[in-house]
């Protein structure tokens, strides 16, 4: 997990606030969205890949679903080809 400098304290207070989470949970909350976040395309195509196959979908499958997740990341990367995603899978 990655280690965040307490500048993120105040987001921290207010999940405390705001949701029936203790100040470790709402930390670790913090932390886990911001390691989403910080997750590269290359990264998060790899994950969903593992993640579906795991499920038992084939290829054809995981990758149309990965194309259609693609654009909605919080920061969508270009539109990458059915080539383009096999590469960042199998090299």
């Amino acid at each position: 997990m990655l280690d965040r400098p307490a500048s993120h304290d105040d987001l921290v207070d207010h999940l405390v606030r705001s949701t029936p989470l203790q100040r470790g949970e709402a930390a670790r909350v913090v932390l886990d969205v911001l390691a989403y976040f910080d997750e590269t395309i290359e990264a998060f195509v790899r994950r969903r890949h593992r993640e579906l196959q795991a499920r038992g979908q084939n290829n054809t499958e995981i990758f149309e679903r990965i194309m259609a997740e693609l654009p909605h990341r919080a920061v969508a990367p270009p539109e990458l080809s059915l080539r383009q995603l096999r590469r960042i899978v199998y090299g």
